[in-house]
């Protein structure tokens, strides 16, 4: 993988780069579309492409592990060919999908056992075998195993359980430069920084894996239930020392103001359900604001779900439409709301982008900052 840092914010630590791998061209700060199981929800791929336009998508490697298996994704030639995506994704290792098990995991210094949500059988992640996973589903960016701790969290847990992250790291790495890429492209690998919501397990955690020299570097654990403010404070101590010539990823965040508070920080590319989810709940996010489109105030509102025409279903449908699709329980109102926040959330890490490069993002970023934040 090529990084090339292009510019960087005058007042703040906001950043402009690009990422080459043998999939292509990933311009940053982008978000990434969640795919989890080889699928963004409700969204082909062709418009995925065509109108959401995202340089690499997600998939996870517990979803995929577990359906449709990993022999089925080799048979197919890799998660790539499988579901008809010819540009770059990333997977994330399932420490995080394992972690959300609480009920149904055991975690120890081998790794982790797991029962699976699908049918209850039990399974066991180690470093070693989510770096053989990972290397057959094919991903162009894999994750380094880690435990994601919860919030809130007890600092003798939280610090125990950040070394057992750097461990399981060594680990990682050993297998990795051991195991053979499946397919003839190449993967670049991510470590992962823990230490919960402190400061100074934080500022630990970064000083090692920066010390690792991976091509590319994540930030783990935040957007678990934290307050905003928690979560800027502990991303801002991380990139102080995460290395600058190096993507900086904030894995699962987040809202609209949080991707540009954090780009602000010097974060790079960032993932999140909450466009998708949010859509599939009827909640819309525009530049000027948050809309509950099954409110009542909708019902007669005859203007185009958003004036602004990022992607086709904007200007092509009304408001009343989109809420009398959701009132009927109509599968097409989940998917046009899903293809309008996903095309939006990734106009707005293109328009951070333009400003980075043009001097002004700070400015232009306080304005959205206080549209964004409002209810329509």
């Amino acid at each position: 993988m090529k990084f090339t840092l292009q510019h960087t914010d005058p007042k703040s630590k906001a950043r402009a780069a690009e990422l080459i791998t043998d999939h292509g061209k990933i311009e940053t700060p982008i978000f990434m579309p969640v795919g989890t199981v080889a699928s963004v929800k409700g969204v082909h791929q062709r418009e995925l492409k065509e109108e959401i336009n995202p340089d690499i998508i997600l998939g996870n490697t517990y979803h995929l592990y577990l359906r449709p298996k990993i022999e089925i994704l080799k048979q197919a030639g890799g998660l790539h060919k499988f579901m008809g995506w010819d540009r770059n994704i990333l997977t994330d290792s399932g420490g995080y999908q394992v972690y959300s098990l609480s009920g149904n995991r055991k975690i120890k210094e081998e790794g982790v056992k797991f029962k699976s949500h699908i049918d209850g059988s039990y399974h066991f992640f180690s470093p070693e075998s989510v770096m053989e996973i990972q290397r057959d589903i094919g991903a162009d960016i894999i994750m380094a195993f880690d435990e994601c701790t919860p919030y809130p969290c007890d600092y003798n847990y939280a610090k125990r359980s950040m070394h057992m992250t750097h461990r399981w790291l060594d680990r990682c790495i050993r297998h990795l430069d051991k195991t053979p890429f499946t397919y003839g492209y190449e993967q670049t690998f991510f470590p992962i920084v823990q230490g919960s919501t402190y400061k100074d397990l934080r500022r630990q955690s970064a000083e090692y894996i920066a010390s690792v020299g991976a091509e590319g570097n994540a930030i783990g654990g935040l957007s678990v239930g934290e307050p905003a403010e928690e979560m800027y404070a502990m991303t801002e101590v991380v990139c102080e020392v995460l290395p600058e010539d190096k993507p900086r990823y904030l894995m699962g965040v987040g809202t609209p103001i949080n991707i540009l508070e954090n780009i602000a920080l010097g974060i790079d590319m960032f993932d999140c359900v909450m466009p998708t989810r949010n859509a599939r709940n009827g909640m819309l996010f525009t530049a000027h604001g948050t809309i509950n489109i099954k409110n009542k105030k909708w019902e007669n509102d005859f203007s185009p779900i958003d004036e602004m025409g990022t992607t086709f279903v904007d200007l092509e449908y009304s408001k009343a439409y989109l809420r009398h699709l959701f009132a009927a329980n109509e599968y097409l109102g989940k998917q046009i709301a899903t293809i309008h926040n996903l095309g939006f959330y990734l106009w707005l890490v293109r328009e951070a982008r333009k400003h980075i490069l043009a001097g002004d993002f700070s400015e232009w970023k306080s304005i959205m900052v206080k549209q964004m934040d409002k209810r329509l």
